[in-house]
């Protein structure tokens, strides 16, 4: 639908609103000021609508200003994610647009596994929504709790999982660099 199409659908529902609230076109003028020949020429198409003239009227009417202009409804917000599971963790995509930042929310379940640092171009946000999740970030090796959070450089070789005490729900954030990790070579052990 082309913005000519949208205003030509506009003068036909002024019309229309005005007539279901028995309101005339003298007593409209009245309240918002429009003159009456201005009025009728917008209800007939013969002249484009603008917003000086539009909004006395929807204030008149006591309506929204989609509804003079007749917008397109806005598709449902809900993002409705069905559950990925990958390596045994659950993630639901909360971002419907592919590229640029992603979110996640994420379910580890109770295990306990050795820490396994990757590396990959961006940054990491974590959010720890309820249990304990076991962060591994170069040489530091913390746990957060529900209500905390963490930012992190990815090119930082990372790992988080469970502590192995119980399942941890949290939410992660990052930018599509972070599907893309590359496995670090370990240093040679110490003789």
């Amino acid at each position: 639908m082309t913005a000519d199409d949208v205003l030509a659908g506009v003068g036909p529902r002024l019309r229309q609103l005005r007539k279901e609230r028995e309101v005339t076109l003298a007593a409209l003028s009245g309240t918002t000021g429009i003159s009456v020949s201005t009025l009728s020429r917008l209800e007939s198409g013969l002249r484009k609508p603008s917003l000086e003239l539009l909004l006395p009227i929807a204030q008149a009417h006591q309506v929204p200003l989609d509804e003079l202009v007749g917008a397109p409804p806005v598709g449902d917000p809900r993002v409705r994610a069905k559950p990925i599971v990958r390596h045994g963790r659950t993630h639901w995509p909360l971002t419907r647009q592919p590229g640029g930042l992603q979110a996640f929310k994420v379910l580890e379940p109770q295990r306990e596994e050795e820490p396994d640092p990757r590396t990959h171009e961006g940054y990491e946000w974590l959010y720890v929504l309820s249990g304990r999740l076991r962060l591994v970030l170069g040489d530091h090796d913390v746990v957060l709790s529900a209500g905390e959070a963490a930012e992190f450089d990815t090119r930082v070789p990372h790992w988080f999982g469970s502590t192995g005490e119980g399942p941890v729900e949290f939410l992660s954030l990052f930018g599509p660099q972070g599907e893309r990790m590359h496995v670090r070579a370990r240093p040679a052990a110490q003789p």
